[in-house]
């Protein structure tokens, strides 16, 4: 039988709302759908491989439901994608977006005090996520660009390449393209922002295109 997440229908209704406010800025439904089809998956198959409900997935991709970043990655797991490249892929409506600071989207299963926000929404070459709280410790990342941890408050870890680095406020971190890492919160107070550039940008030789 299948299992979804507990809070699947919760998320729903709160994310309808995100959507309905956002729906101009950040349309990541259409880039599951495309995904999905081209890889000639049904509904079902990615709601077996994501533990997310049926009803719920098709939300999605009908721009009703605005996914937790939590599912996103779920998601994108299913697809055997990135949720960082179902982001990049999303159709772009503006060029101009403004994220006010309550703009928050809380992370399925956590806490209010654990959640992430997305700075830069849509079809963009950079992507940018603050982090509030605690983190999936047990999550490795992998992006194929470079990437940049800034601490802005409390204090995290990060294991990058077989090595542990602790950060605390006001310090960084510099990735490059490839490097596996995963991090955590030693801090209840941590919060960080993560700056990708986009997995579909291609890395060349003098510069980016």
């Amino acid at each position: 039988m299948q299992k979804t997440l507990q809070g699947d229908d919760s998320e729903r209704k709160k994310g309808a709302g995100a959507m309905d406010e956002h729906k101009e800025t950040l349309r990541v439904g259409s880039a599951v759908r495309r995904r999905r089809r081209q890889l000639e998956l049904t509904l079902a198959v990615v709601a077996g491989r994501s533990g997310l409900s049926v009803p719920f997935l098709s939300q999605v991709e009908n721009e009703r439901a605005r996914p937790s970043m939590r599912s996103l990655e779920r998601v994108a797991d299913a697809l055997g994608t990135t949720a960082v490249e179902l982001l990049a892929a999303a159709d772009p409506a503006c060029t101009v977006d403004v994220v006010r600071a309550d703009d928050q989207v809380s992370l399925a299963g956590g806490t209010p005090e654990t959640h992430v926000r997305d700075l830069v929404r849509g079809h963009h070459q950079l992507h940018v996520f603050e982090y509030v709280g605690d983190h999936d410790e047990g999550r490795e990342f992998q992006h194929r660009n470079d990437e940049l941890m800034y601490v802005i408050g409390g204090s995290v870890e990060v294991e990058a390449e077989g090595r542990a680095y602790r950060l605390g406020r006001g310090d960084s971190l510099y990735l490059t393209g490839g490097v596996r890492h995963r991090w955590r919160a030693t801090a209840v107070d941590a919060r960080v922002l993560v700056v990708a550039v986009g997995e579909h940008i291609e890395a060349v030789d003098g510069g980016r295109h």
